[in-house]
């Protein structure tokens, strides 16, 4: 061609900064131009990442198929048939959407800082450190927010475990007269369980333990339903709307009961092709669209059965005069207990990350050992001082899971896109902000209530 030719020719069309970020953290993601960027992060994730697609929904549908599930039927006394459905449905839409917004920003990330995959705590901590330069200096907080919001949940989880225990096994125990004891004293002999379960260092030698407790977990629920679906009241003898001062309870619990977050990075980082987590139908979207089914369906079902005597776990109002409901109270009490070792080991990990470097390393076996007891110690005393399963529950999703599963995703998202890619209208800063200020509200109120409850108990 003739430098005629090449001065004749018309420059490319300009494309915008945020239009090209976006093109290329996209593409280079689903590695389909990889003159863009050839980093491609599955490619990178050790061999042991090996879960396909529907081994991660099988395992997303176990990690929510939790003690939440029970609960609903408490979240709806709270919230009447008609508005605990619709609220379910509203609350299930967005914990789905702020776990597909985290999941998505840590993907992008990965891309972009050239990594595998990434944690919870790693996402928030980098998003902050490349992001705007004024907030990089909170990267540090943005970690410790979002591992101590996790470690607290679970230890809020754990009590509510306890309670759970200690209420199965009173209620058998006084069908078949045994002592006379209190919540709070069965509550404490779960530490003749509890404290040489959670010293066990190793979860491979609970694996073949947790895969008997999910087969026993199924079956508790599918009695539980059974129950509920035995002989149902009209449903002119249940509110379909209560009062608006139990919607901070109703959230609160929900919250506790679908809320997942904490079990999705890792889920997402083990997959052979994390690309099919998000997505229609996508593992994400199948996994969160029964579990709110599921929810919607036992919390309707039993409210409907056992109206305002609905308590923190549906296994509680069944029968205790029946041997199947008693199978069945036992059955989540020993699922419980097994759950209480799993899930300590995240508060334990994040307490212990940071005092290790204090303790001489010939002496860390006994240190861990130590900390193991206190652990436990210390959530069996909160137990046995306030007996109260759903006090526990509200708490916890309106303080925990308010700032983790709402809060923390939604200043992630605003941080990482901010300067690149907000969307028209800045949408995605204003959808944010009113998901922030949803979570404050279920915060402030959820608390507020919890702590007028548990004053009125006293």
């Amino acid at each position: 061609m003739t430098a005629t030719g090449k001065e004749n020719e018309l420059p490319p069309p300009a494309q915008s900064v945020s239009d090209t970020y976006s093109s290329k953290i996209e593409l280079a993601y689903n590695g389909s131009r990889e003159d863009l960027d050839p980093y491609v992060p599955s490619d990178h994730r050790p061999l042991e990442s090996n879960t396909s697609s529907f081994g991660a929904l099988a395992h997303l549908l176990k990690a929510s198929l939790g003690s939440g599930v029970l609960a609903m039927p408490l979240a709806f006394k709270n919230a009447g048939l008609l508005v605990g459905v619709i609220g379910t449905m509203i609350i299930g839409f967005v914990c789905a959407h702020v776990i597909h917004v985290l999941v998505k920003t840590s993907q992008q990330l990965c891309v972009e800082i050239k990594r595998p995959c990434l944690g919870y705590a790693d996402t928030c901590d980098l998003v902050f450190q490349n992001g705007p330069k004024s907030v990089r200096k909170y990267a540090p907080y943005a970690r410790e927010l979002a591992d101590w919001a996790l470690a607290v949940t679970h230890l809020g989880a754990c009590c509510v475990y306890i309670v759970v225990v200690a209420e199965s096994f009173k209620q058998v125990s006084d069908v078949y007269g045994g002592p006379s004891w209190s919540v709070a004293t069965f509550c404490a002999l779960t530490l003749v369980i509890l404290i040489p379960l959670t010293q066990i260092t190793k979860l491979k030698y609970l694996v073949p333990f947790s895969a008997l407790a999910n087969c026993v977990w199924l079956t508790s629920i599918c009695i539980s339903i059974y129950y509920c679906l035995r002989s149902p009241p009209p449903m002119s003898s249940r509110n379909l709307a209560t009062s608006i001062s139990g919607l901070p309870n109703f959230i609160s619990t929900s919250l506790f009961a679908m809320e997942g977050i904490g079990v999705v990075m890792p889920i997402e980082n083990e997959m052979i092709k994390p690309q099919q987590f998000l997505g229609c139908p996508g593992v994400l979207n199948t996994a969160m669209s029964a579990v709110v089914v599921l929810y919607a369906f036992v919390g309707f079902s039993g409210y409907l059965n056992f109206g305002d005597e609905a308590r923190g776990s549906l296994t509680l109002n069944l029968p205790q005069d029946e041997i199947l409901a008693q199978v069945a109270k036992i059955l989540v009490a020993c699922v419980m207990i097994l759950s209480y070792a799993l899930i300590f080991y995240v508060p334990v990990d994040v307490v212990w990350r940071r005092v290790q470097d204090k303790i001489p390393a010939k002496s860390h076996r006994w240190g861990l050992a130590g900390l193991r007891l206190i652990g436990t110690l210390f959530t069996v005393g909160l137990a046995c001082a306030i007996p109260r399963l759903e006090l526990f529950m509200e708490l916890v999703g309106a303080v925990c899971l308010s700032i983790m599963g709402l809060s923390l995703p939604a200043i992630v998202e605003t941080v990482w896109r901010w300067g690149k890619d907000l969307g028209p209208y800045k949408w995605v800063l204003w959808k944010n902000c009113i998901i922030i200020i949803f979570s404050l509200v279920a915060l402030v109120s959820g608390v507020t209530f919890s702590i007028k409850t548990l004053i009125d108990s006293l």
